[in-house]
């Protein structure tokens, strides 16, 4: 890829990765006079930090599951969105896909050792959750 400029594309204008994007914004900026972001945590944040991703890996914590399932596991996710974002974790190897020949032919998805280890992190998020943020209000009437 050619050089980047502060406008996200490279050189040769093709446009870069959101998260990589992120990831070299916040490395070249300082955060004032406290220091500079943690590119650490601005790496895990470009990745878990998207609607749903979180929630995908939660569910995948528990048991190897079908694309199907995923999407029934997961309220108000669409199609397009579960597969970008099993996508994305499978590029950061934290997912593994596994198509079942069927028929009807299948894909399973699981996670990696990487994707496992989240799940203490992911568990002190959910009781963080519990004791910081308020309650969402009950649904109304339909």
């Amino acid at each position: 890829m050619g050089e980047q400029s502060q406008t996200g594309r490279t050189a040769v204008g093709q446009v870069e990765a959101p998260a990589t994007a992120v990831f070299n914004a916040c490395a070249a900026a300082k955060a004032g006079p406290c220091g500079s972001v943690d590119l650490n945590l601005t790496r895990v944040f470009a990745l878990l930090g998207k609607r749903w991703t979180g929630l995908v890996v939660a569910v995948l914590s528990h048991s190897e599951a079908y694309f199907a399932d995923l999407r029934r596991a997961i309220p108000g996710i669409s199609e397009r969105m579960l597969s970008d974002r099993l996508t994305e974790l499978a590029e950061a190897g934290l997912v593994v896909r596994q198509v079942d020949e069927g028929p009807p032919l299948r894909v399973s998805y699981r996670l990696t050792e990487a994707g496992h280890a989240l799940g203490p992190a992911l568990e002190e998020l959910r009781l963080w959750a519990a004791v910081h943020l308020p309650e969402p209000p009950p649904p109304g009437p339909c």
